[in-house]
């Protein structure tokens, strides 16, 4: 006899699973204050440390004077030029730059993924409709999502703070098209980003605080390398890396994540 329903598809599984999670994420407050952040930080360096350029300080027991020198560039904030005197020599900016978004995007999936273990919306969940892989893909996409749009922020923030500074915005050797592989190589190297905090995320469930803290130990070993792999003089070569990392990365570490959800305890 039939009953009149038919099993789920992956396809109706999976829309049902984004729907649920970019609902939750459009009306999250982590969300909106992450890319606030996004925005601003770019903008307050670029100001501050234009504000501070010409500065000096003693150091007390040798008596050498250092000058501060601000950035002359407003493209600092992306990366480095092809003429590394023409960044300001700010060792600062070698490290807190666009690059910071990767670490910015594990607060968002952490807290994300935390949340539904300690509500008990991820066990109801698993019980009624949704599978582990399904679970997996759903967050690791809304991350990438997340990530993606924190990444334009700040680039709208970098030209802000550029403005406002009036820094030079001249790309040097470069090209238009150097910067657009640039974002979009940053775009395609967040999902190898994303999937390890899902996974890290994923096997600390409701601890939010063991999931931060394992996922800064994870992206760190990465995060060194995010200059290099998608420098500011990116071509199609760096865009087409940066892709099928993040392809090979969200496959590999998806198919572990849903391994790990299991074998272990929902709870």
């Amino acid at each position: 006899m039939e009953t009149g329903f038919s099993p789920l598809t992956w396809r109706s599984r999976v829309k049902s699973m984004l729907k649920v999670d970019f609902r939750r994420m459009w009306r999250s407050r982590v969300f909106y204050i992450l890319i606030a952040c996004a925005l601003l930080v770019p903008i307050l360096m670029t100001v501050m440390m234009t504000a501070m350029d010409g500065m000096e300080s003693v150091n007390p027991q040798t008596n050498v004077v250092t000058v501060l020198k601000g950035p002359e560039n407003a493209w600092q904030n992306i990366g480095t030029l092809p003429d590394g005197e023409t960044m300001g020599g700010m060792d600062v900016f070698g490290m807190c730059n666009i690059n910071m978004v990767f670490m910015g995007a594990l607060v968002f999936i952490c807290l994300f993924i935390s949340d539904d273990f300690r509500s008990g919306y991820a066990k109801n969940l698993f019980t009624v409709r949704a599978k582990k892989g399904d679970y997996v893909f759903s967050k690791t996409l809304a991350g990438v999502v997340c990530g993606t749009l924190m990444l334009i922020a700040y680039l709208v923030g970098t030209l802000l703070g550029g403005a406002i500074a009036g820094l030079s915005f001249d790309l040097g050797g470069l090209t238009v098209g150097n910067l657009v592989n640039c974002i979009l190589a940053k775009i395609f190297l967040m999902p190898v980003f994303i999937a390890i905090f899902t996974l890290i995320s994923v096997a600390a469930k409701d601890k939010a605080w063991l999931a931060i803290c394992g996922s800064l130990g994870g992206g760190m070993l990465l995060f060194m390398m995010a200059a290099m792999i998608s420098p500011l003089s990116s071509t199609l070569i760096h865009v087409m890396l940066c892709l099928a990392g993040g392809v090979i990365f969200s496959v590999g570490l998806g198919a572990v994540g849903k391994l790990v959800l299991e074998k272990t305890s929902l709870v």
